[in-house]
């Protein structure tokens, strides 16, 4: 009877060590490293593509990146000297040589000249909607789209050989078609006129009464036409090429969005984390997690979760799978292991929703196996021992 008492605990200590070994009953926080190895039989992959990171990588994903700056997309010079538009109100003084054969001092209003070269004013005129004015002597004259010096021109050719050497000059005296247009996260959203000076895209900001959000957590949308644009504030302040002049109809939006990934495992804290707009490495974005647990950790285990453009890189699976929006699941698989890692790590940059993922080590995995065991059997033995 007491071999056979003695026997059971024993028998099923046995039995309990196998069925442990068999299931996966022992809790942890995601997988380990092996099972995200292609080469591994027991990894379900499913079309993810399992890509190394390099130095050759990152730089690749850092160059694809590299969106249009506004310096090089929005173009600067002659294309934005301010334009009469529809609308828009000016002011027409003629100057005649002595004698005058046209403009007589009763024929217009003439306002304040000295000696004997007095101006003829012509008081201000809207222009209509086909875009025109009315000049006498010179007829209907097209203004819209025209700069203050083309439609001067236009008049002294229309009044020349009927006016003693005609001078022009045009002045816009009410503008309502050269505006941009600030919205969003600004104190005051506002049209601002734009001047011949020039107004610039931190101009527009400021008549705004600039951002209300933090400048590192702010991205700058500027819309001309069909070509639309965004780059952080910040990156805008830092480079004084990207504050670029505004053009009429420009559409200048200031949006927070702030950029975010969520940090899962063996790392200091499990949270979501927000950074700013101009982006952080993944060095930085490790530290943000309080790094690597030294008890639990494994340095060869770091992974990031993303879904790349399915042109991003030649991936190494194929044919290569996609999502709906032709997006591809891609794990990125980083060796902390490798001291040349830590360059790499530097510039590798983290993405809006990326996942970051660090398995535990394989001996963290056997240590919570034992611990389960030991828990179990050790009330077994401390019985078996009280039957002797």
């Amino acid at each position: 009877m007491r071999n056979r008492v003695l026997n059971f605990p024993l028998a099923g200590i046995v039995g309990l060590l196998l069925f442990l070994s068999g299931c996966g009953s022992i809790p942890t926080s995601g997988f380990i490293r092996s099972d995200a190895d292609p080469k591994s039989t027991q990894a379900n992959l499913n079309g993810i593509q399992i890509v190394d990171v390099t130095d050759r990588i990152a730089k690749q994903l850092f160059d694809q990146r590299q969106t249009r700056q506004f310096s090089d997309a929005f173009v600067t010079g002659d294309s934005l000297k301010q334009l009469i538009g529809k609308g828009d109100s000016v002011e027409v003084s003629i100057w005649e040589a002595p004698p005058a054969t046209l403009f007589s001092q009763g024929a217009v209003d003439f306002r304040g000249a000295a000696g004997g070269s007095r101006p003829a004013t012509i008081p201000d005129q809207m222009v209509n909607s086909d875009g025109y004015i009315s000049v006498p002597f010179a007829g209907r004259i097209m203004a819209a789209g025209q700069s203050l010096q083309a439609v001067e021109t236009e008049i002294v050719k229309r009044l020349t050989g009927k006016a003693n050497q005609p001078e022009v000059f045009v002045r816009l005296t009410k503008n309502v078609s050269s505006n941009v247009t600030i919205v969003g996260e600004v104190a005051n959203s506002t049209r601002l006129p734009l001047t011949p000076g020039g107004e610039r895209l931190l101009d527009a900001l400021a008549a705004a009464g600039g951002v209300r959000q933090p400048v590192n957590k702010m991205t700058i949308q500027l819309t001309r036409g069909e070509s639309v644009l965004a780059m952080s504030l910040d990156s805008i302040i830092r480079d004084p090429r990207q504050n670029v002049l505004l053009n009429r109809g420009d559409v200048v939006t200031a949006m927070f969005q702030p950029l975010s990934f969520t940090a899962l495992g063996a790392t200091g804290k499990n949270e979501e984390i927000n950074f700013e707009a101009q982006g952080i490495s993944l060095a930085q974005a490790l530290a943000r997690t309080g790094g690597l647990r030294d008890e639990r950790s494994d340095p060869q285990g770091v992974f990031i979760f993303r879904f790349e453009p399915a042109n991003a890189l030649a991936w190494p699976r194929q044919p290569v799978v996609s999502t709906a929006d032709g997006k591809v699941p891609v794990i990125y698989r980083i060796d902390l292991r490798d001291p040349a890692s830590f360059f790499v790590a530097q510039s590798f940059q983290m993405n809006n929703k990326d996942l970051l993922y660090v398995s535990n080590a394989p001996i963290a995995e056997l240590q919570k196996f034992l611990n389960v065991v030991f828990s179990v059997t050790y009330p077994l033995l401390t019985a078996a021992q009280s039957f002797k």
